[in-house]
């Protein structure tokens, strides 16, 4: 796997559908690339990364990149493949994982204040949940993989048996327990493997020490203050409320063959904490920008975020690559710390030099979410901002 191939890897990881759920062709040809903004040097790298859309791996795409070298933005594609219209730049999507940093954002404020010890175990927090095989377990290594927590078990295997079960409703608490219920993969602290059962745990310890919802925490903590109005945890609800660009998956269709089918409409409730937001590119550019900026987490705890434990990857074996909340790959010969995120249709990413200096936001409406690799269209955004491994 390559480097950049990797940053996909770590800087990441729809539901009653209007209308037919088999997409039929597009009626047209692509929407041109649109871009606003005082440009980078890498900006004809960027229109070039956006041009072409839809294309077999992505139907749209929205981008941000800001900072001090300069700003740029860019949409590209269609807003769904019955209309053809353009892509709304400001549309709304599904972040996957990028929830991750507003939670190890929101249990690093706790930790500040005194109400959480990252050091103490999870299970002192959630006796009842977590058994005593995984007394050892602490609130930061939840936070930064090194747990040894095993995913748990989730109707199907193939994207087909998924989408049959997309409106089904995960309890954190049940997730919890069927992977407790399995033997560690590795002593805490020894490996790390990157996973979403530790953010799971870490919301259910925010409620726990707060006596009051995750989401509402979140809110009250990042979204309210930042004036993130656009993002939003959608609970039960499978829809995306707002506007938003459709987003689409490869998959075998009901006549046996294989094609685009709608997947705009999917529940989330099993990624929670770990994977469930719906944001904006202005609203995630926002909160990069504070996060980075120490508005978000404030004073030593920030470090946290920039701390990649001193163990190795339990698949591959090279060092850690994930922080709590973050993760670092070297792109243009300096450090980039991000996060991605996948759900089907969509993949999306926030990234920064840890200066600030370049911030980066997107959206992919990527055919081939949570597939093996990075998407062509997301891995020529990330190269185009920053360079080359």
């Amino acid at each position: 796997m390559t480097r950049t191939r990797l940053l996909t890897a770590v800087l990441v990881a729809g539901v009653v559908v209007a209308g037919p759920s088999v997409v039929p062709a597009a009626a047209s040809g692509p929407a041109a690339p649109t871009a606003a903004v005082s440009a980078p040097s890498s900006d004809t790298a960027l229109a070039t990364a956006l041009a072409g859309l839809p294309t077999a791996d992505a139907t749209a795409a929205l981008v941000r990149v800001g900072g001090s070298e300069g700003s740029w933005r860019g949409s590209s594609g269609v807003h769904d493949l019955r209309s053809n219209r353009p892509a709304d730049p400001d549309a709304r999507f599904r972040a996957g994982s990028v929830t991750k940093v507003f939670t190890a954002a929101v249990v690093l404020q706790l930790a500040a204040e005194g109400r959480l010890d990252l050091d103490r175990g999870a299970r002192s927090y959630l006796p009842e949940l977590i058994p005593a095989s995984y007394a050892g377990v602490t609130v930061r290594q939840l936070l930064n993989h090194t747990h040894g927590i095993p995913a748990p078990d989730f109707p199907g295997t193939t994207v087909e048996e998924w989408y049959a079960n997309r409106f089904q409703v995960h309890d954190p608490r049940d997730i919890l327990r069927s992977a407790t219920s399995k033997k560690p993969e590795f002593a805490p602290g020894e490996r790390q493997h990157y996973l979403n059962i530790g953010y799971t745990i870490a919301g259910l310890i925010v409620e726990r020490v707060t006596g009051d919802t995750y989401e509402r925490q979140v809110a009250r903590r990042v979204l309210e203050p930042l004036g993130l109005c656009d993002t939003y945890f959608p609970g039960k609800n499978p829809r995306i409320t707002g506007p938003h660009n459709r987003g689409y998956q490869r998959m075998r269709l009901d006549d046996g063959t294989v094609g685009l089918r709608d997947v705009s409409v999917w529940g989330v409730t099993d990624g929670w904490a770990a994977g469930d937001i719906v944001s904006t590119t202005a609203d995630l550019e926002r909160f990069t920008r504070a996060l980075f900026g120490g508005r978000v987490v404030r004073g030593p705890l920030l470090e946290e975020m920039f701390a990649l434990p001193k163990v190795t990857d339990l698949k591959t074996g090279k060092q850690a690559a994930y922080s709590s909340g973050l993760s670092m790959t070297v792109l243009g010969g300096r450090e980039v710390w991000g996060k991605t995120g996948g759900r089907w249709g969509y993949n999306a990413a926030v990234a920064s030099t840890r200066n600030g200096s370049r911030t980066l936001v997107y959206s992919v409406n990527s055919t081939d979410a949570k597939g093996q690799g990075m998407n062509k269209v997301a891995e020529a955004i990330m190269v185009a901002a920053y360079g080359r491994p």
